[in-house]
């Protein structure tokens, strides 16, 4: 698993993808930083963690697009197939290159909050709950996508797919809120990938979203694990 892991790393920062999604997240991030800063208070600092959570959508299928994709298109997947290590080192092996590049971005939009500190008091409390729910709800889509990718050899058809569930698992609230069925609107509300990031937005450490985000992850790295394995001895 680690060499995997460390494998996929090198490589991905060897490729200019992963400097262009730090580079978008961080952009995006910077320019409504700088609207805060304009303002001159520091309540507003939780909308650019919500940007920033829509922005993800895009930037991690983009992250994810490659992982298995590129293996099967350049027939390199035999020989990782092949090697002596189990699928499911294989699969967490190449979630961690995506994550680590997308908790990297995260990580470093917290440091204008340091800035900011000079104009406002900013609730720290807050600002950690909207960064750990950014990072919980990043492993679970970042999972979705390594999953999607070993579906496919084609890129753009795996970050099309991702982007498509995020955006099923993001809004699907938005579809039980139009129903006029009480029961089937709170199971898409629960469901709802939107609904659990909110309830870190008050700064509280919310442990139900937390086992969601982390069960939604392990099961789609399960899902990976068992298509390769199925591939494995075709």
């Amino acid at each position: 698993m680690g060499a995997i892991a460390k494998k996929e790393i090198r490589s991905s920062f060897r490729s200019p993808i992963a400097y262009v999604c730090i580079g978008v997240l961080l952009a995006v991030a910077g320019y409504y930083y700088a609207q805060v800063l304009m303002l001159g208070t520091s309540a507003n600092i939780p909308v650019v963690f919500g940007v920033l959570f829509n922005v993800s959508m895009i930037v991690i299928p983009i992250l994810t697009m490659r992982s298995l994709s590129e293996e099967r298109k350049n027939k390199t997947d035999q020989a990782l197939l092949t090697a002596p290590v189990s699928t499911w080192a294989i699969a967490v092996g190449k979630f961690c290159a995506p994550f680590l590049i997308y908790a990297i971005a995260m990580t470093i939009s917290l440091v204008p909050c340091v800035v900011i500190t000079f104009i406002g008091s900013p609730n720290w409390g807050i600002i950690f709950g909207d960064y750990l729910g950014a990072l919980f709800y990043g492993a679970a889509m970042v999972a979705i996508g390594v999953f999607i990718s070993s579906c496919t050899e084609n890129q753009i058809v795996a970050a099309v797919g991702s982007l498509g569930i995020s955006l099923l698992l993001v809004f699907i609230d938005q579809i039980g809120s139009i129903l006029n069925n009480e029961v089937f609107s709170q199971i898409l509300n629960w469901i709802s990938f939107s609904t659990r990031y909110q309830n870190f937005t008050s700064g509280t450490f919310d442990i139900p979203s937390v086992v969601f985000f982390v069960s939604v992850a392990l099961i789609f790295l399960f899902l990976t694990s068992r298509r390769l394995e199925a591939r494995r001895w075709k």
